[in-house]
Formats: structure tokens, sequence, C-alpha cells
């Protein structure tokens, strides 16, 4: 189902022209009501009326997280505090959160775009969704919420923090579908495993997102609980869950560009991709009229495709994150992704998807552990089929990123099994400099 065919299909001259004007008025918006962006594009030299079209979109400043920070909480609304009726904002765990401010039209509008993306998943106003995202500040629970109800289908505002009560509430209520991390969709799978209620719930769908994964994860998935799962991705900053999605042939999240003009950079150079080339992708708002950013550094590291989908949709896919430029670790001159480590991992028969890097500097040479946890039938194996399976993981970590890694095997339930974001990397060397 296409939740709105005159604007997900519409060709890309004419997605041109629709943004051509929208950046124009942004921009505009912008000068004249967010000092700090009148500032940024005065030291360029640049004036609205030197945006014409979105094919000048490479003369505006960027937006970085320290332009956030600088300007926090409100410093980048482009209106009064008196026309604005929600705030959201990221965790902050490195610093001050990043702030999303919202007018009851961008309300609106994020769920129209969640609206958008759950059609694009299979679900319908016949469904029964279970939301798993937290609610509160974090833009995931409230986001899905609202878009679920935009659709028209029931909503079961489940939280975080009780999986006993959402099985309960799964079975009891007959939910279709789910929205929750995939990390915590697999803790739901292993709990369902565990009490034997696999023929019990009625789900379908899964819509998953606040953190990365992979296509191995996305199989464990959908093989475990018989069903389909999409992906979802957002940010605060821009809006929040709803910025793109994958469709049913997964070759690509969707990004709504009517409302979300993407960009691939260098992260090097600054200088625009073609699509097909991997890069820093850069997001500017069309039409959010709270807080609209102008080319916010996202930070992903990805590609764009143009053509037109199998699915009937002309807007731009997102391609699989290859990762972060700030979660990526440079160990002994080679980057390594959290994301090469999980793909890997996936493909070994005993382990669960939970594992945790930790990076060391001993004697002026960083070290990496990996502490892979494993399955309940691999830990009651002799010691010598868990030398073998440690010697497995050694030899596909290797081959896949390129580095001699110790492993550490964990036993299950060994390590943190997080019901939202799931922290994978402790770089010890942070401690050092």
């Amino acid at each position: 189902m296409i939740w709105n065919e005159t604007k997900e299909c519409m060709s890309r001259d004419e997605l041109a022209s629709l943004q051509s004007a929208r950046l124009v008025k942004v921009v505009n918006k912008v000068y004249h009501n967010v000092e700090y962006y009148r500032k940024k594009m005065q030291e360029l030299g640049l004036e609205p009326g030197d945006i014409k079209g979105i094919e000048d979109i490479e003369k505006l400043p960027f937006t970085t997280y320290e332009d956030l920070n600088k300007t926090y909480p409100f410093g980048l609304a482009a209106v009064p505090t008196s026309e604005l009726v929600r705030v959201h904002a990221s965790s902050g765990t490195t610093g001050k959160p990043k702030i999303g401010v919202y007018t009851r039209r961008d309300i609106e509008v994020w769920s129209e775009c969640v609206a958008r993306c759950l059609s694009m998943a299979g679900i319908t106003r016949d469904d029964i969704i279970q939301v798993g995202y937290g609610y509160g500040l974090f833009t995931g629970g409230l986001g899905a919420h609202y878009g679920a109800e935009y659709l028209g289908a029931l909503v079961l505002p489940m939280s975080t923090g009780n999986t006993q009560k959402l099985l309960d509430m799964m079975i009891d209520c007959k939910a279709t579908a789910i929205a929750c991390t995939p990390s915590y969709l697999l803790h739901v799978a292993e709990d369902i495993e565990k009490l034997g209620l696999l023929d019990k719930i009625k789900l379908k769908t899964a819509i998953c997102g606040a953190e990365p994964w992979t296509d191995e994860m996305r199989d464990q998935m959908e093989k475990r609980l018989n069903i389909k799962a999409h992906d979802i991705y957002g940010l605060t900053e821009i809006c929040g869950p709803g910025v793109a999605c994958d469709c049913e042939y997964h070759k690509g999240l969707h990004i709504w560009e009517d409302h979300f003009l993407p960009e691939i950079i260098d992260p090097a150079t600054h200088k625009d991709l073609p699509a097909g080339c991997d890069g820093e992708l850069v997001i500017t708002n069309l039409t959010k009229e709270g807080m609209p950013l102008i080319r916010y550094r996202t930070k992903d590291l990805t590609s764009l495709e143009i053509d037109k989908c199998e699915c009937g949709r002309t807007m731009a896919r997102i391609q699989r994150f290859k990762g972060r430029t700030d979660d990526m670790l440079i160990i002994r001159g080679v980057n390594v992704f959290p994301s090469q480590v999980e793909a890997a991992l996936l493909n070994i028969d005993g382990t669960t998807p939970h594992y945790m890097l930790v990076v060391d500097r001993v004697d002026n040479t960083d070290t990496l552990e990996v502490q892979v946890e494993i399955a309940e039938k691999v830990f009651t194996d002799e010691v010598r089929g868990l030398e073998k399976l440690s010697n497995e993981i050694h030899n596909k970590l290797k081959s896949a990123i390129g580095l001699n890694a110790k492993v550490k095997l964990v036993e299950p339930n060994g390590l943190v099994h997080s019901d939202g974001k799931t922290k994978h990397v402790i770089d010890k060397r942070k401690l050092y400099s």
C-alpha cells in the first residue's frame, strides 16, 4: 500500500521543482528569523536571493552538532516559543542533548511521514501495533504513536522496561505489528522462545529503528518470529523516526524528499558526491516550521540511489548504513565499524546478537577484545566445542575487519540486553588522551 501516491510517486522533475520552491522558502525563513543562520550566511557573503533552487544547495553553510550545542536549547528556533507545541531531545550521552522543537503543523507533517513508513511496511488501519520505543523526550515512542494513529491503526503504547507485560498484551490483544529497536526485538524473541509462546502470537510485521542493524539481524528476526521486518530511520534534530523507511524489496530506505532534501558529501572535502557514491548523509529540512536545519551533517555513512524502485516509489533510497563518522574506530591504523563485527557474528551458529568491543592501549599498541555472548545450547557443550567456536569467531572477525582480535566468550545473559539503544563499544584509550 502507498499512503500518498501523489507525493511518493511523483516524477523526479516534479520533485526537483517542489524541492526548489521549498528550499528558497526555508532559506528566506531562517535568514530573517534565526540570527545564527543569518550570521553564518553573511560570513559567506550569501543573501537569500542567491538561492534560486536545489542547484544552489552547495552555496549554503553546513549545520553540525557543534552548532546545536552553541545554540542550545532554542537558538535555532525559527518561530516564537508561543507557536511551539513540543520539545524532543536525544539522549545527550556525549554532551548537551540534541534538541528538536515542533509547531502544530510540524507534528502533522511528522505523523504523515511515519504513516507513509508504516504503510510501506504493509501496516493498515486494521492492524494492532505495539509501540515498544521509549516515550518522553526520545522521539521514538510518540513519533511511532502519532504516525500509527494518523494511519488509523490501534495503538498499544507499551514503551520499554517491562517485557513480560509487553508479551502479555501482545498475546491478549492479538498485536499484529511492533515498533521497537532491533536489539530489543531480538530480546523479545529470546523470551518468546524461552517461554514457548511462539504459537500464541499474531505478529506479522516489525518496524525497527533508533540504532544501526544489519541484514543478518533482519534474517534472524524474520525466521525466529515468522514476521517481516522493516528498517525506519530518523533523527531527533530533523524530526524523529519517519525520515525514511524500506519497502518490501529492501533495496534501501525511501527518504521523503518532499520534506527532507538529502545530499551525500565527501567528509574530507565537503563536496557533493553523485548517486551511488559512498559518503556522509546531509539533510535539509524543507517544510519544518519550528527548527528547520540547513545542510545538517548526520555523520551517517551511506550512498543514495535515485532510480525508480520496483514498489513504484520514486523517492531516493538511502543504502545500508556502513557506519558513522563518529563511531568509526581506528585500531592500529585500520577503520573498524561495529556493524562489521555484528554482521560477522550473526553468520556464526552458536552466538547471540549481543556483543561488546573493548578497545585498549597496551605498551603503546592498540588492542581489541570482542566479547561475544553464546547461546544456551553451546554453553552446555564441552570445552573443546567452545574452543572451536572461539577459533571460528576469531577467523571470521579477522576476515571481516582485517585485524586479529582477542575473543572472549560470555555466558548466556552475561552482557547487557538493552530495551533501548544498545552500547557496543568501550574505548578505554580515551582515558589516556
